[in-house]
């Protein structure tokens, strides 16, 4: 069935979630994993302020930080259910267009995310990271919750 999983998280409880669903199916079907996050550029625009230099280079380190965090909580308990994984942090791309990246550029036949529902208007204008890969991808999505 499925060989390669890709796996998004951005360390949140819905994505930690979606971890466990990846991993335990991955385990099932003896596939591989690769774990990402996305961390999305600094918010620049017309209405936000102009980043410094420095602002930049601190919000990168941050990033880098947090996605290293992440990402090494998904090794250790893939090592620890016996599943190959991989991991990547992607910075300085919109999350949905990095998580398609990723798993075109690995080859892999499954993206599994977690994800809340927004209801209303809310849900309508912002839409969501999910409803893009799902939109734009062209491998199945597995949406855990």
């Amino acid at each position: 069935m499925f060989q390669h999983i890709l796996v998004a998280t951005d360390g949140s409880e819905y994505a930690e979630r979606a971890v466990a669903h990846a991993l335990a199916l991955a385990k099932s079907l003896n596939a591989k994993v690769t774990a990402v996050t996305v961390t999305d550029m600094i918010p620049a625009g017309p209405y936000a302020p102009i980043p410094w230099p420095s602002d930049i280079e601190r919000y990168e380190a941050s990033a880098a930080t947090s996605a290293r965090k992440i990402l090494e909580g998904v090794i250790e308990t893939a090592r620890s259910l016996g599943v190959t994984c991989v991991s990547h942090h992607i910075a300085d791309q919109a999350p949905a267009e990095g998580i398609l990246g990723a798993a075109a550029k690995e080859g892999c036949d499954l993206i599994v995310m977690g994800s809340y529902s927004r209801d209303g208007l809310a849900g309508l204008i912002l839409g969501s990271q999910v409803n893009k890969v799902i939109t734009l991808g062209r491998i199945p999505v597995l949406v855990c919750r």
